[in-house]
């Protein structure tokens, strides 16, 4: 392994840079599964993992909805080649288990994005499916946003920077904003939008179930603005103060979106703000977490003298 360092160096001098658009690129793939949805190109290819049963790619016959999907469906190279570079570079510079690890698990989830997102081109967009694809798109924001902090972070045990119930707090935000993502999921397989004009839909009301969406969004901003005058309170580090501040503007900024699309009958261009909405929430949120604590860096194990270094007792 050693042999390669000197091939590996380039995209460690990089590591940042690289991580944070694996991170970008990771939340990007929101919103163009977005476009797809919106413009009922979800079977513009309409098997996988091929496009048509002869071709690969897409063809002048399937039109617009075709090159749509087929889009989409190339943008996985690009979050692989990412998380390629990515691992890369944690083996060229100093060799840290944790970076590796992380960027290993990045690469391994675009795959599986991949598998999920063929399924659900094969279930003809069953709607539970869907949401799963989406889900997925949050565990891989939330590990490509632990690696790109974990790059200016050390390897020691994490030290909390805010007393418990702060911390509680927080995790309780955070468990909202969970909360939030995942029921607007089943409010998008409940309306209009199913990425193609015969794709089912999940049989709820989309009334009833955008009233718990609503309710559960109002307890997240709720939490989230207690978070923010709970850090100033206790004078928490300035990084914790404006993480927490910058989730409550994202929220209300979400939620202003939200009720906007909802009362003008879910037009496209705010349906795909707010999903890119939903991926800057939860991200804001991981922020805000990340911010409570840090790691420092290991410290050297203390050397234990050799027998034969001993002192030995005066006489």
């Amino acid at each position: 392994m050693k042999s390669f360092e000197p091939l590996y160096r380039p995209f460690a001098a990089w590591l940042r840079p690289l991580a944070l658009a694996s991170l970008v690129a990771n939340i990007a793939l929101i919103v163009t599964g977005a476009a797809v949805r919106l413009t009922d190109s979800g079977l513009g290819c309409p098997t996988w993992p091929r496009c048509t049963d002869e071709s690969y790619t897409t063809t002048a016959a399937m039109g617009v909805h075709g090159v749509i999907e087929f889009g989409n469906r190339l943008l996985t190279f690009v979050l692989a080649g990412l998380a390629i570079a990515c691992f890369l570079g944690a083996l060229g510079g100093p060799r840290r288990r944790s970076l590796v690890r992380l960027s290993v698990a990045v690469g391994l989830g675009i795959p599986m994005q991949g598998v999920v997102g063929g399924i659900t081109v094969l279930t003809h967009l069953n709607p539970w499916v869907v949401g799963l694809h989406f889900l997925l798109s949050v565990a891989l924001i939330t590990v490509a946003f632990a690696f790109w902090r974990r790059i200016d972070e050390g390897d020691g045990a994490p030290v909390p920077l805010v007393p418990a119930p702060m911390r509680t707090l927080a995790a309780l935000t955070a468990l909202a904003g969970f909360a939030v993502v995942a029921v607007g999921v089943v409010v998008t397989g409940s309306g209009p939008h199913s990425g193609d004009r015969g794709a089912k839909r999940n049989g709820l009301d989309p009334a009833a179930i955008s009233q718990v969406h609503a309710d559960l969004v109002f307890l997240l901003i709720g939490l989230s603005v207690a978070v923010w005058f709970a850090l100033r309170a206790l004078q928490a580090p300035a990084p914790a103060v404006r993480a927490a501040l910058t989730l409550v503007v994202v929220e209300l900024a979400q939620g202003l979106i939200g009720f906007v699309q909802y009362f003008t009958h879910l037009p496209v261009v705010l349906v795909a703000a707010h999903m890119l909405g939903a991926g800057l929430v939860w991200t804001a949120t991981l922020a805000v977490l990340w911010s409570l604590r840090e790691r420092p860096a290991l410290s050297p194990a203390p050397l234990t003298p050799s027998p034969a270094q001993e002192p030995v007792p005066a006489a």
